[in-house]
């Protein structure tokens, strides 16, 4: 699965060629979700490329839990990411995250605990990590297990806003 607003940054096309390897391995299918400039574009690759019948364009979702929820892995292979919020969204439903090593992502992703980053660009290391971490089900078990305890231990609102609280009174202090 990814998500997002469908814009250059964000490397949609890195996605389905990820994607397009994976299937090659395993049986797969793609949701990608979201709406925005580049659709057209990817509709137009998808096409292309022959995954018409594979690949699934849901538009915006006001919901992505109950997609998460059924999904195996997310992938955000973005040319740049503030932070990660989409990744963040998908490590608390239990589902890891392969993603470029930009930004804020690695703040978010412990590499080989719930997903994997790697450099812009590598479609061929992303999909083999991705191939890699979907045969096997006992490390993909695991890895859910870690990122939702991830997303949980470090990124849940009861612990982060006491630290912002404490962050503002400071500054307000001095």
């Amino acid at each position: 699965m990814h998500a997002s607003n469908f814009r250059p940054v964000k490397r949609i096309g890195d996605v389905v060629r990820i994607y397009a390897r994976v299937r090659e391995r395993i049986p797969a299918k793609l949701l990608l979700i979201g709406e925005g400039p580049e659709r057209p574009h990817i509709q137009q690759l998808v096409k292309e490329m022959g995954l018409a019948s594979e690949v699934h364009f849901l538009g915006e979702q006001d919901q992505l839990e109950p997609l998460f929820f059924c999904t195996d892995l997310f992938l955000l292979p973005s040319e740049q990411e503030s932070f990660g919020l989409t990744a963040l969204e998908a490590m608390n439903c239990a589902v890891p995250v392969i993603a470029s090593d930009v930004g804020g992502l690695p703040e978010v992703i412990v590499p080989g605990e719930a997903g994997y980053l790697l450099p812009v660009g590598d479609i061929e290391g992303m999909a083999a990590k991705a191939v890699e971490l979907l045969s096997d089900p006992v490390r993909h078990s695991l890895f859910r297990t870690q990122a939702r305890r991830r997303a949980e231990q470090h990124f849940d609102a009861v612990r982060i806003i006491p630290q912002y609280e404490t962050l503002y009174e400071e500054l307000l202090n001095t």
